[in-house]
């Protein structure tokens, strides 16, 4: 039933993402035009390839980095997610554990030390993205999600997580809602951060080495050109072709359609939408408490994620990922008013006490999933291009880590990262249409089946996780 409300609260919410609705918001960067040459070519201009441009030209100030993109830097999936910076490279602790039991201790440890390499680095370039390390607080919305909390918990102490657990009441307390019956804080694995501010000063801090940087410039093609490549560009219809001769690549598109052949057996984009409110005034804060600021998620299989923003906003955003058949991804899937009503009701039925509020934006973005739920990683053309992919919604923090990898990969040899059974194996492909359509949209059903009868898994996800595809929306 939809609530009388939901409507009106929606009707003036601008189609648009928040983050990137914004006077402050820098001046795009011509497009390449003619033959251009370089050491190193970025292709893609979100955080996976903003960091390797921007670590690649740390190590080494001399090496000349070229990065392009087909819009803007950070006007996908990097400026239109919520802005949850973790720790984990693995989509959470369980999934690190049932996947790379062997190497799950190393890959936390890595996990924190590249969410404080991301604080320094935010400190070291003065980038403006309100970055709080807030914590993460999972709240459990029906009984039978109170175990699975325990037993988050006691899985994470066992790897040095700082968690508490807290009661019905302890977690109201934090932040007030009839629907929430206990908690598990995690203090120190995860910051908030704005995501479009953070591209956009990984943007400035790259100018600012020496990186060249085109927007509006998409690779069309590539192909060997003796021992260098060639990646053939267009900029529009107003722009000429070009093309950038490069000795190595650093393949950053991650939810697009790839450049190479092999990854589209390995990648699914699917649909994430969000709900933004106006600013809540000092009386409707002071219903909802919430004064630490965590980032909140709940524990159902399809689960929404929800924070505060710097002005004093809730993003609500998650439940739905939505496939469309043949993997395709077109502006016009990011509005979807069936999806945004159902978000509208679910906020108000976690915020009773805000029915008044008023949304200001909706939008969707497309999130590059895998099998494996994590990223994965991989090199072409004898080792001149290395490429990432598959981060799954978690790619804020796990990026970073995925750009040290890939200059790894480019630089040749075995390196403590490239050692990594999270590097060197690849995930399962997904089967081939109309038999992926078939699987994925089987697996929402069920998942969203197993949230209405106490968490139970029918016969397809018991299968799934018996194969190792378990699955979390």
């Amino acid at each position: 039933m939809t609530l009388p409300h939901t409507g009106r609260a929606l009707a003036d919410a601008a189609p648009v993402p928040y983050w990137l609705d914004r006077p402050d918001r820098p001046d795009p960067l011509p497009p390449l035009v003619g033959r251009q040459t370089a050491d190193l070519l970025v292709i893609g201009g979100g955080y996976g390839g903003l960091w390797a441009a921007l670590l690649a030209k740390q190590a080494d100030p001399d090496r000349d980095v070229l990065l392009v993109d087909a819009g803007t830097c950070g006007w996908a999936a990097s400026g239109r997610n919520g802005g949850f910076c973790a720790a984990s490279l693995t989509h959470g602790l369980a999934n690190g554990v049932d996947r790379f039991p062997d190497e799950v201790g190393e890959l936390e440890r890595l996990g924190r030390e590249n969410l404080n390499a991301i604080a320094d680095t935010v400190d070291e370039f003065g980038i403006d993205c309100d970055f709080e390390r807030t914590g993460e607080l999972a709240v459990a919305v029906e009984p039978y999600q109170l175990d699975g909390l325990t037993a988050d918990a006691e899985l994470a102490r066992r790897y040095g997580h700082q968690v508490r657990l807290l009661d019905r009441d302890e977690v109201r307390a934090e932040v007030h809602s009839p629907t929430y019956l206990g908690g598990m804080f995690d203090a120190d694995r995860v910051a908030m951060v704005d995501p479009a501010k953070l591209a956009w000063g990984l943007r400035r801090a790259c100018l600012d080495l020496g990186v060249r940087v085109h927007e509006h410039t998409r690779v069309t093609g590539l192909r060997a050109d003796g021992a260098a490549l060639h990646a053939v560009t267009a900029g529009g219809s107003d722009a000429a072709p070009g093309s950038v001769r490069a000795r190595r690549i650093v393949l950053a598109t991650n939810a697009f359609p790839p450049l190479l052949r092999r990854l589209r057996a390995y990648l699914v984009p699917v649909y994430d939408h969000v709900l933004m409110t106006e600013p809540l005034t000092p009386a409707q804060r002071d219903a909802i408490g919430w004064r630490n600021r965590q980032g909140l998620a709940d524990t159902a299989n399809q689960f929404h994620y929800y924070r505060i923003t710097a002005d004093g906003r809730i993003l609500f955003g998650g439940y739905d990922a939505v496939y469309h058949y043949g993997n395709r991804v077109a502006p016009e899937l990011e509005q979807r008013p069936a999806t945004f009503t159902t978000l509208a009701q679910h906020f108000f039925t976690t915020f009773p006490q805000l029915a008044d509020v008023r949304f200001s934006h909706r939008w969707g973005g497309v999130i590059d999933t895998c099998t494996r739920f994590c990223p994965f990683f991989g090199t072409a053309y004898g080792g001149r291009l290395a490429y990432a992919a598959g981060y799954t919604g978690l790619g804020v923090g796990a990026t970073r880590f995925g750009a040290r990898v890939l200059l790894d990969l480019l630089a040749g040899g075995d390196t403590p990262l490239t050692g990594l059974d999270l590097v060197r194996r690849k995930p399962l492909p997904f089967p081939p249409e109309p038999v992926r359509a078939i699987g994925i949209n089987l697996t929402r059903w069920s998942m969203a089946r197993a949230d209405a009868r106490e968490g139970r898994r029918d016969l397809w996800l018991r299968t799934l996780d018996r194969l190792g595809l378990g699955f979390d929306s």
